[in-house]
């Protein structure tokens, strides 16, 4: 009867305690409800509670990862369609004579038995962590949001949209990063997998 009696006071004081926290973890995630990419069916999805109690520099934060991984997945999805195609940079990549179709598609050119040479990892490696730490970030202060690395040199007519086009623009980047993660992580899997996919071809 005592364990019991305790049982359910312990309940009573959990089902009060964490009410507040809930009042205000769910007020910080209305401030960002109306953020760029909260959209349709999802609308404010965030299963993983990245932005219990964030500020704006936290989101912004978040915002700028996911911007960045989005287009690096673009540009994956899109070189595992091109190279699956047969379609290859022209040339050797060593001074070996090693021709760049050479080389397995997708991960076995990393992983695989014939992967590209340990040294010239190393050397990708290298030039993306250049590229990360001196080029593709806003380097002189002048980005209007999270992922803005024009830096004043790189325009292509941004400053002649209107705010509603630059939105629109915006959150089309946003849906495309974020169908390319799903799309590059499902061909990963598929090639540990095998078999053939369409348009992508044998795996």
């Amino acid at each position: 009867m005592k364990l019991l009696i305790a049982a359910t006071l312990a309940a009573s004081a959990a089902a009060f305690a964490p009410a507040g926290m809930k009042a205000s973890s769910s007020a910080l995630k209305m401030a960002f409800e109306s953020e760029l990419g909260v959209q349709p069916p999802l609308g404010f999805f965030d299963p993983l509670g990245l932005l219990n109690d964030a500020d704006q520099e936290r989101f912004d934060r978040l915002r700028y990862v996911e911007v960045k991984h989005g287009r690096i997945c673009q540009l994956a999805f899109l070189g595992q369609i091109v190279t699956r195609y047969g379609i290859h940079l022209p040339g050797d990549i060593d001074y070996s004579g090693h021709s760049f179709d050479s080389y397995p598609n997708g991960l076995a050119a990393v992983f695989g038995p014939d992967a590209i040479p340990q040294a010239g990892l190393l050397q990708i490696v290298a030039f993306v962590g250049a590229l990360e730490l001196f080029v593709m970030k806003d380097v002189t202060g002048e980005g209007e949001f999270p992922g803005d690395f024009r830096n004043g040199a790189l325009d292509f007519g941004w400053d002649t949209f209107d705010e509603e086009t630059k939105l629109t623009k915006r959150g089309v980047e946003l849906n495309n990063g974020r169908a390319a993660m799903m799309g590059i992580l499902g061909l990963m899997v598929h090639e540990k997998l095998g078999g053939s996919i369409p348009i992508v071809g044998e795996m």
